[in-house]
């Protein structure tokens, strides 16, 4: 097959611009591969993954591909849902703003992003990260207060990528970065 380019994606596939799918435009004779489908299984990440020669790519990147001609190192979803592969949720952008457009992770025990109890002080401690670097906001009696602290530092020093960990991520009108 030949190299990923623009116009083999449009020869390969229509996108949905409602949904942000890739459709097939022709069944293979391997016939795994129906004209009219919709392109790409859910793998365990929750990424659209699609099978071209032997090889897995996310929806996503080819998507982006398609339509800015194109791919940047990392592309980002804006509103953190995987499979919304339509162009205008997806993003170019750098490995930190990545980052910062995260959910809550999973082992988060205070229920917000960015504050953990120190055992040492017996108090909430605050923190954000910028450029790979936590910074440390300072300590406060209670997890709403340090939350109050980190979502404000977060608005001011993420900007546009600030996501909260509780919400979908605030849409804001330019989202080129």
């Amino acid at each position: 097959m030949r190299d990923l380019t623009v116009g083999l994606l449009n020869e390969l596939f229509e996108y949905d611009k409602e949904t942000g799918d890739l459709i097939w435009r022709e069944s293979k004779a391997n016939g795994k591969v129906k004209k009219g489908a919709i392109a790409g299984t859910v793998d365990t990440h929750g990424y659209i993954k699609i099978d071209l020669n032997y090889k897995k790519h996310r929806a996503h990147r080819l998507v982006f591909l398609m339509h800015k001609g194109y791919l940047p190192k990392t592309i980002d979803h804006i509103n953190g849902k995987r499979s919304d592969n339509r162009i205008e949720n997806l993003r170019a952008v750098t490995a930190g703003q990545n980052q910062h457009n995260r959910k809550i992770n999973r082992n988060n025990t205070s229920g917000y992003k960015g504050v953990s109890w120190d055992t040492r002080l017996k108090s909430w401690k605050a923190y954000i990260t910028l450029e790979s670097k936590n910074i440390h906001l300072g300590s406060y009696k209670t997890p709403e207060e340090a939350d109050a602290v980190v979502r404000k530092a977060r608005e001011e020093l993420h900007g546009i990528f600030a996501h909260h960990g509780d919400c979908e991520p605030v849409i804001h009108e330019n989202t080129e970065g």
